[in-house]
């Protein structure tokens, strides 16, 4: 049974002492929540920026707008929370006619609230449809991609999004079982096309992942919008990213890495023509990991690595 907005969520937030203590909110600071969940990263850092701090919560799920609204009821006027992608901040953030920011948080993928919703299709546990939208009312559906692609489309982006090896193989006997309308319908031709492995991974993990990616434009919206936040932040302000897979984890380090920097000329060029000047400071040289005691408690924390970076002072 699905938790209703009155019900306490199950959905935990992962690495929430280690964000907290990057972000180091302060009152009367003003604060983004780029993916707010459940509201559990945004109510400690309300928490910890009282009396005057503020916050902007966002998220795309409607349900997930509904509970961190709940949620956060009890900071009155100190929380606001839209419905929206983070891509826009900018123009929530003057909406609120707030400048510039003391801290962001954003906290890529799919949570486990939403994976616990057999409804919106995300998980290959639970019989559900084929949906994988984080905003239900727009955009295409899991179902339009597995049933009206091109089984070389399909694969492309099997490999692509999920690094599946055997990606050629599963489109193909996802082609040859169409139409497929539910996420046990396609986790089984996933499992019939791989056959046993030796993986402690469900076969079809792979292939839900790559799906929700392409469903979402994830990476797109990611690689564009990190720049973006950063442009957000107050001098010495702070930016905090937990992603949950290599391909999140990698934009984000190259993005970190190329904002740190003077030049991003080529190497063998001897002369610097890009007039690119650093914006960040790289604050985890090596993204932060759960311990193991959060990793035996919350599965998900497993696959968890967080990065930080600070805003430097703009040059005249």
């Amino acid at each position: 049974m699905n938790a209703g907005v009155g019900d306490m969520p199950r959905h935990r937030p992962v690495l929430y002492q280690e964000t907290l203590s990057y972000l180091a909110p302060f009152s009367p600071g003003k604060y983004l929540d780029c993916t707010a969940g459940a509201g559990g990263h945004a109510s400690g850092i309300l928490e910890a920026s009282a009396p005057q701090g503020r916050l902007l919560a966002l998220d795309l799920d409607p349900h997930a707008v509904a509970l961190t609204s709940a949620r956060l009821a009890v900071f009155g006027e100190r929380a606001v929370v839209r419905q929206g992608s983070y891509l826009h901040s900018r123009e929530y953030l003057q909406d609120l006619g707030w400048g510039k920011v003391d801290g962001i948080l954003l906290d890529l993928g799919v949570s486990s609230m939403q994976l616990d919703e057999a409804n919106r299709g995300f998980s290959f546990r639970q019989e559900g449809p084929l949906d994988m939208r984080f905003d239900p009312g727009s955009g295409t559906s899991a179902a339009d991609l597995v049933n009206h692609l091109e089984e070389r489309e399909l694969a492309d982006i099997l490999w692509k999004y999920g690094e599946e090896r055997f990606s050629r193989r599963v489109a193909k006997a996802i082609v040859r079982a169409r139409p497929l309308a539910t996420t046990a319908e396609l986790a089984g031709v996933v499992r019939s096309a791989l056959g046993r492995t030796k993986e402690a991974q469900d076969p079809a993990t792979r292939t839900f992942q790559a799906l929700r990616i392409a469903v979402n434009n994830e990476l797109a919206v990611i690689t564009e919008a990190v720049p973006r936040l950063i442009a957000l932040l107050q001098p010495s302000a702070r930016i905090a990213v937990i992603s949950f897979h290599s391909l999140e984890d990698r934009i984000i380090k190259q993005c970190f890495r190329r904002e740190s920097q003077d030049c991003i000329c080529p190497p063998e060029q001897p002369v610097c023509t890009c007039g690119h000047r650093a914006s960040i400071k790289i604050i985890t040289p090596h993204p932060v990991e759960a311990g193991e005691t959060e990793k035996m408690e919350n599965p998900r924390a497993r696959s968890a690595k967080l990065r930080v970076a600070a805003k430097l002072m703009e040059m005249a």
